[in-house]
């Protein structure tokens, strides 16, 4: 009678405690572990946060292409929104841009009654004066680079019937129909040696008539840069002309401090 036993077989690639003993004995090679799919992860959620954390000054185009890589993002979407509102705030502002001749007709229209908010800043000249030559070229530049502020010129016996030379360059600023501060002579703005960046700091120690608090650090930079730039050249020169040059005029300009407050 023949007889019948049962061999116990594991999942395949499966060892068993005696083939693990064998293996580790050396008589048999050990069998390789059975593979098994990686564990089961649901799908990460997008960081909402993240969207928030996007920085703000990023442009209404570069937020939209975010738009695809965030999905359906709440603060993203409330981001670009307030983006473009500010867009179009900026856009209702009225830009200027260039230092304008007035006639004295004009000076309400221009000048007192401004867009409100607007600062204006208000030239009184002639064209004899140097230091108002000198002046005026200053403040074509500043006009170009800071379009948000009103600058206009006016020959000073138009404005003011008999105003003396004495008194020129006489700078008025206005805001809001009030005439804000009233600057007689180039002093005010660092001397003959002045330049555009020391003319718009000095015109900010007022308000914020140049530009922001960035636009004011970067006048800082731009006036170092150039008074590095001088002194280079008067080294390379043997220290002919102006000793003082730009760097006299920063001086000048510290040194009248009092007169600002």
């Amino acid at each position: 009678m023949a007889e019948y036993h049962t061999v116990y077989k594991g999942p395949e690639g499966e060892s068993t405690q005696w083939d693990d003993i064998q293996a580790k004995l050396g008589n048999r090679p050990a069998k390789e572990p059975v593979w098994k799919p990686d564990a089961f992860e649901p799908a990460k959620e997008v960081d909402k946060q993240s969207a928030e954390q996007i920085d703000e000054k990023k442009t209404v185009e570069e937020l939209e292409e975010l738009e695809d890589e965030f999905g359906d993002d709440r603060a993203l979407e409330k981001l670009r929104r307030q983006r473009m509102a500010e867009l179009k705030a900026g856009a209702a502002r009225p830009r200027f841009g260039s230092l304008e001749q007035i006639r004295q007709s004009e000076w309400v229209a221009q000048v007192t009654n401004a867009p409100q908010g607007v600062w204006v800043v208000a030239h009184l000249y002639k064209d004899s004066v140097q230091d108002c030559a000198i002046l005026n070229q200053c403040l074509e530049e500043v006009a170009r680079q800071y379009p948000a502020t009103k600058f206009v010129k006016i020959v000073s016996t138009e404005c003011i019937p008999g105003y003396p030379d004495a008194n020129l360059p006489t700078v008025l600023l206005y805001r809001d129909t009030k005439c804000v501060q009233t600057l007689v002579g180039l002093r005010h703005f660092g001397g003959r040696s002045t330049s555009p960046e020391l003319v718009a700091i000095s015109l900010n120690r007022y308000g914020s008539v140049c530009g922001d608090e960035e636009d004011q650090e970067a006048q800082v930079r731009g006036l170092i840069n150039r008074l590095l730039l001088e002194r280079a050249e008067q080294q390379q020169g043997g220290g002919g002309g102006d000793s003082g040059g730009a760097a006299a005029a920063a001086q000048q300009q510290e040194d009248e401090d009092s007169d600002f407050d």
